[in-house]
């Protein structure tokens, strides 16, 4: 077994689809009032030889007024004609999500996808968003629907920025927060564990503590408990 000295932040694929399940699982099972993670499985990818099933989180139809980090306003659940969650869904359909108006601010809608990415081999936030009445939301309107630090950070960090670019499964354009140098930083996070976890808790606290950095920069932050026994 691989110790933290030796390792370099990555993760296989194998363990991010294990790490994603138990995370989605864990998320249900202590029955928060946000909306759920969920796991979409997917075809394989035809130029890999992975016997592993493939598929990514998915946390959709977040719908938010002003800033992100002044609150989630709810999940829209209450549409008949919501669309499936599911990498054969039809991605033309972008405006079937329940639209709500508001007198103060615009709501707008965003969905989020942690996929893994096999060049990097680690895990990667997609995310796409959509004013009220079912538009597209342009990244300069993304960014001030962003946390205040959040613009600071992605100016100054070297890992932490925003480019767009299909979706690996939807083939679809969407955003992500670009992968360069995540597994450095995931590596520094355990090395400074005074505790010096074995690997395998390092496997099993992998994406908790990946989400603890990336949710700050989109304003998506995990509930206490899920981090109570880690």
């Amino acid at each position: 077994m691989m110790d933290v000295l030796h390792w370099d932040g990555t993760l296989s694929a194998k363990d991010f689809r294990i790490g994603a399940i138990a995370f989605a699982q864990k998320w249900k099972t202590l029955d928060f009032a946000f909306p759920s993670w969920s796991w979409v499985p997917c075809p394989k990818h035809p130029w890999l030889a992975s016997p592993e099933e493939e598929g990514y989180l998915s946390l959709e139809k977040i719908c938010i007024s002003g800033p992100i980090e002044e609150g989630i306003v709810h999940n829209s659940q209450t549409d008949p004609g919501e669309e499936e969650t599911s990498c054969s869904r039809n991605e033309d359909v972008i405006d079937d999500a329940t639209l709500v108006q508001s007198d103060q601010h615009e709501l707008h809608y965003y969905d989020f996808h942690v996929v893994y990415s096999y060049t990097f081999k680690v895990p990667v936030l997609y995310f796409r968003a959509f004013c009220s009445d079912g538009r597209p939301l342009p990244l300069d309107q993304i960014e001030k629907d962003l946390p205040s630090c959040s613009s600071k950070e992605l100016s100054k960090s070297k890992w932490a920025f925003i480019t767009q670019e299909e979706h690996p499964y939807l083939r679809r354009p969407w955003f992500k927060l670009h992968p360069c140098g995540t597994g450095e930083w995931m590596k520094l996070l355990f090395l400074s564990d005074t505790a010096q976890p074995k690997f395998e808790v390092v496997l099993e606290r992998y994406l908790l503590s990946w989400f603890s950095v990336v949710g700050q920069v989109i304003g998506l932050k995990i509930p206490f408990k899920m981090l109570n026994g880690c």
